[in-house]
């Protein structure tokens, strides 16, 4: 996939097919600034066709047993191995990814969805008896998935896993502008054997697919994941149909040093975890918090951290920050970075422009903001892109105040040298997530934002209930 290459099908009802859209869009890569690929946007009739068959494959497939769904699932994991390579390649030039990034994250992230799917399947209670009512879970119907591209694979894994699982059809819009992993995903899934009808994917923007998509009457539930802006536009359209919502949105997460913790270790870390994927990560602790006291330490110390950080092409295995997706996104943080220096915050690393050096491709300075104050737009609104807010704080109240004064609700982050603190504050905090101490995301565990961050549950079991109906049949035994 390393040429320019034209991708013009959609995957519908088994087979590649050529779509009823006829308009075509270039997919950029951004270390070059160059079309890599070439796609056909959809229109409402491909949404249509895709629909109608998902509609008719949900007849059979919602009916196969929990075990021909473990088999399925298996067999995709096997094929998906097989891929690894080519997806970590597709999301390096999609979205500009650095490669050991997307070779250690970005290309397992879909496999570790599925595996946690065939762990949670192999024993989930679909049946339940309260005294002689069966209560039955059963498959919602047809999924209409919405994914992103800041984290194409990852979102693509943790809406198809639990929708195979469940017996669910589904219709998959991948963003438009990092469409190539998702067209692999479904060589992989019909290379497994996916029944025909049941994985559709067509290609296409939000106004044109998306919004088909959101308010299409055979569509059950909706899955988007993405701003929060589009997040209400696809809720009102799914409105007219009382469709199911579920959203993945957008995040302002605070990152909580608590007094005791070594500020060096956890200063460092929290520079290169907002940096990371270049900032493109909707849970990224974009906002430290730090006591008032300590500011002109931490500065230091997250100076010398963002300029350690290398900004390069992603194809060399010394580039920790690879270049932002778009010149839209990379206007709109060049934009907010002057929009900070307006407001008063201090800017101690980074800036706007292009690091030196580099002539083509929509890289950015790190930037890190101190004495930045919660009011200000850059502690509001999402950046989405290697930009740090460092925010002083009085107390631990103070701290948790400001942590929840927010309209997001996505996730926080919050170090203490005491657990037992760590935790006490954690529980404090309106967010779906909380990382202490520097821990990682669980596979198993829910994924999902309070507020403005959406609403229902990604990832494990809890990742499987936005796809089931609850249906109670009384007197299914006779009474004692």
């Amino acid at each position: 996939m390393g040429v320019h290459v034209n991708l013009s099908k959609f995957y519908i009802d088994g087979r590649w097919v050529t779509p009823k859209g006829t308009r075509t869009l270039d997919v950029i890569n951004p270390a070059t600034e160059e079309p890599c690929a070439t796609i056909t946007l959809g229109n409402v009739e491909d949404v249509d066709i895709a629909v109608a068959a998902a509609r008719r494959a949900f007849e059979t497939y919602s009916l196969t047993s929990r075990e021909e769904r473990m088999a399925l699932l298996s067999r995709i994991i096997e094929v998906y191995d097989t891929r690894l390579s080519d997806l970590a390649e597709a999301v390096t030039m999609e979205m500009g990814a650095p490669s050991g990034l997307a070779l250690r994250s970005h290309a397992p992230s879909a496999r570790n969805h599925l595996s946690a799917a065939l762990d949670v399947l192999k024993d989930f209670a679909f049946e339940e008896r309260i005294g002689t009512t069966m209560v039955v879970r059963e498959p919602i119907g047809v999924c209409g998935l919405i994914t992103p591209w800041n984290w194409p694979l990852n979102q693509l894994g943790c809406k198809v896993a639990p929708a195979l699982a469940t017996g669910c059809t589904m219709v998959l819009k991948p963003s438009e502008i990092a469409p190539l992993s998702a067209m692999i995903l479904a060589e992989i899934l019909h290379d497994a054997g996916v029944p025909k009808g049941v994985f559709n994917l067509i290609n296409g923007d939000g106004p044109t697919v998306g919004a088909a998509m959101s308010s299409h009457p055979d569509i059950d539930m909706i899955s988007f994941t993405g701003s929060t802006r589009a997040g209400r536009d696809v809720a009102k359209r799914a409105a007219e149909s009382i469709k199911r919502v579920t959203q993945e949105l957008g995040g302002k997460s605070a990152n909580i040093l608590l007094d005791d913790v070594d500020f060096h270790d956890a200063v460092t870390s929290g520079v290169t975890r907002c940096a990371s994927n270049s900032g493109q990560s909707c849970n990224a602790p974009t906002r430290m918090l730090v006591p008032k006291d300590r500011m002109d330490e931490v500065a230091a110390i997250a100076t010398s951290a963002a300029e350690t950080l290398h900004v390069g092409d992603p194809n060399d295995a010394e580039t920790t920050v690879g270049p932002v997706v778009s010149r839209a996104q990379w206007e709109k943080i060049q934009h907010l970075i002057d929009v900070g220096v307006g407001e008063g915050a201090r800017m101690v690393a980074g800036g706007t422009g292009t690091p030196e050096g580099l002539t083509r491709g929509y890289y950015v300075r790190p930037t890190v903001f101190t004495h930045v104050t919660n009011d200000m737009t850059i502690a509001r609104e999402e950046i989405f892109g290697p930009v740090l807010s460092i925010i002083g704080y009085d107390d631990e109240d103070d701290a948790v105040r400001i942590a929840n004064d927010t309209r997001y609700g996505l996730s926080s982050y919050v170090s203490s040298a005491d657990p037992e603190r760590a935790r006490r504050v954690a529980r404090r905090i309106r967010t779906g997530m909380a990382h202490l101490n520097g821990a990682p995301g669980n596979h198993a565990a829910p994924f999902g934002g309070y507020k403005e961050s959406g609403n229902g549950r990604e990832w494990g079991r809890y990742g499987f209930e936005d796809y089931l109906e609850t249906k109670s049949i009384f007197g299914y035994w006779p009474a004692e």
